[in-house]
């Protein structure tokens, strides 16, 4: 039985070629791009359960192609580089990848990585189906704010944009539908990440500090609970 289809975006012909017979072994069905130009072409018209993306490519970088494969697509994003630079990882997940994976790497631990990518995609998936409605609301006002969850944008008071990456639009919005309940720094990864919590992996704490700073006079609204994680305390309207 087939478990998935992956996009495999990168130039290294020898990779492709282990990547292919390694994860169509495994029971994946395996589609190559060697460029920006051809991934395009390639997530316009199929649709893809799990996406590859080497960051340096012959006619761009890898790193812009996550938001345009996000904005269409509802594929998890594994970034497979050789840049093992921390700050490098932490934009392309803020970027909205699902996972970073360095090369060199053993083929087992990104078959084991695919495997996690697409049963969190499920598990979100099946606990879409039992959300509250009351969680489907479009726009949710609280402070002076209004969080638009159609154009995932954050607007002040004054209808200006506050400009949010992927990762603390999605915190923001974990806050403002649970105020007032404190949210452990794992659950937090759980809802921005689809990798394994490390509790010494401070990302989670950087987005944080980065959204205070967007949100301005309001940055005390999110506030830390030492030992547990953080609460927002903001007056959400319904």
């Amino acid at each position: 039985m087939q478990k998935g289809i992956i996009l495999s975006i990168d130039d290294d012909a020898n990779l492709q070629t282990v990547l292919n017979q390694y994860l169509e072994d495994d029971g994946y069905k395996i589609i190559t791009a060697k460029d920006v130009a051809t991934a395009l072409e390639q997530t316009e018209n199929n649709v893809f359960d799990v996406i590859l993306l080497d960051l340096v490519l012959p006619d761009g970088e890898g790193i812009n192609l996550i938001p345009k494969i996000k904005s269409k697509s509802e594929a998890a994003i594994i970034v497979v580089s050789g840049k093992s630079d921390t700050t490098e990882k932490i934009i392309c997940l803020e970027m909205g990848a699902d996972d970073y994976i360095t090369k060199p790497f053993e083929m087992r631990e990104l078959s084991a990585r695919i495997k996690a990518v697409l049963r969190r995609s499920n598990d979100n998936a099946q606990a879409g189906k039992k959300e509250n409605p009351a969680d489907k609301r479009e726009k949710i006002y609280f402070n002076g704010w209004c969080l638009d969850r159609t154009q995932f944008q954050l607007f002040d008071a004054e209808q200006k944009p506050a400009e949010l990456t992927a990762g603390e639009f999605k915190l923001l919005e974990a806050f403002v539908t649970s105020p007032n309940r404190v949210l452990s720094r794992e659950h937090l990864f759980d809802l921005t990440r689809d990798q394994q919590y490390d509790s010494y992996d401070r990302a989670i704490d950087i987005q944080i500090a980065r959204l205070r700073k967007k949100m301005g006079e309001n940055a005390a609204l999110i506030k830390t609970v030492r030992g547990a994680g953080y609460m927002f305390t903001g007056q959400v309207k319904s």
